[in-house]
């Protein structure tokens, strides 16, 4: 009887972690339906942004602009955006490792400033002995524009008196469902290249050819406005991202944990089964060795 006490006990326990393990992946799947429709809202306007930018900074000539030619010699800063809460699989382990990997072939940015965006990569940093400046736990499950755009006024302000010559975003890029990729997109100085690359990986390239354009006011006066306005799209965009493939990493690890549990399950009944068979065959064998020893 104990042997088939303890099974039962496990075969309930099994029961309770698979309903919840189903009911954080079905969490899970809502929460990256409404990300996903966030992140792709806005793209057309990052991609219109990025498209004006590049004719502005092809249409400089002598002019620069301080977002675009460099901060100085100030530290360099490095930007981590990690999870607040685990269950998600590989996430922020293989965010964390692409991070370790720059650090490593980096001095200057080791040695720089390091700020965190969410929870779980603390201790990873810890262990590695790589201090934080600082942790943001403003944004959440839901990262809004308002707070991603004072984070990023901040580094462009910070960035254009010579604090910080460098601002780099270690996040992991979204590039569909099935496929999500860690990077590190350097976001100051602005390169519009690299950030249009990055609003339109994975799809189609487009006709070379270039419309003329005639800006008024001057690029110079437009790129005061619309450089920052492209600085805050990006990183917003990495928050995104970042958002969405976490979402759905928990959502793949979830569905995994439930079907494990269900596999258990089922292991487990069988086992119940057998045993409990085995155990009325004995109690069936003692009845009739019992009668035969009357008889």
């Amino acid at each position: 009887m104990g042997k088939t006490r303890e099974i039962k006990r496990r075969i309930k326990a099994v029961g309770n972690i698979r309903r919840i393990t189903k009911t954080m992946q079905m969490i899970a799947t809502a929460k990256f339906s409404a990300s996903q429709s966030r992140a792709v809202a806005s793209k057309p306007y990052t991609k219109a942004l990025f498209a004006l930018v590049g004719e502005l900074t092809g249409g400089l000539g002598d002019v620069s602009h301080p977002l675009l030619t460099g901060g100085g010699s100030g530290q360099e800063l490095t930007l981590i955006i990690t999870s607040d809460r685990g269950l998600c699989g590989p996430y922020n382990s293989s965010l964390l490792r692409t991070a370790m990997q720059f650090f490593r072939s980096s001095e200057s940015a080791r040695n720089g400033q390091i700020e965190l965006v969410g929870k779980k990569g603390a201790g990873a940093l810890k262990y590695n002995r790589i201090p934080v400046a600082k942790q943001h736990a403003q944004f959440g499950d839901k990262p809004t524009y308002d707070a991603v755009e004072a984070l990023a006024q901040d580094f462009i302000n910070r960035f254009s008196v010579g604090e910080i010559s460098t601002v780099r975003v270690i996040y992991m890029q979204f590039l569909s469902a099935g496929r999500q990729r860690p990077e590190v997109l350097q976001l100051l100085p602005f390169k519009p290249t690299a950030a249009s690359d990055h609003a339109h990986a994975g799809a189609a390239a487009e006709t070379k050819a270039k419309a003329q354009y005639e800006f008024s006011p001057a690029p110079k006066e437009l790129l005061d406005d619309l450089l920052p306005a492209a600085v805050k799209a990006t990183l917003f965009q990495c928050f995104m991202d970042a958002n969405v493939s976490e979402n759905v990493a928990r959502m793949v690890a979830m569905k995994a944990a439930t079907d494990n549990a269900g596999k258990m399950g089922k292991r487990l009944t069988r086992m119940y089964n057998r045993a409990r068979q085995a155990q009325i065959t004995t109690e069936l064998t003692e009845i009739i060795s019992g009668a035969a020893a009357l008889a």
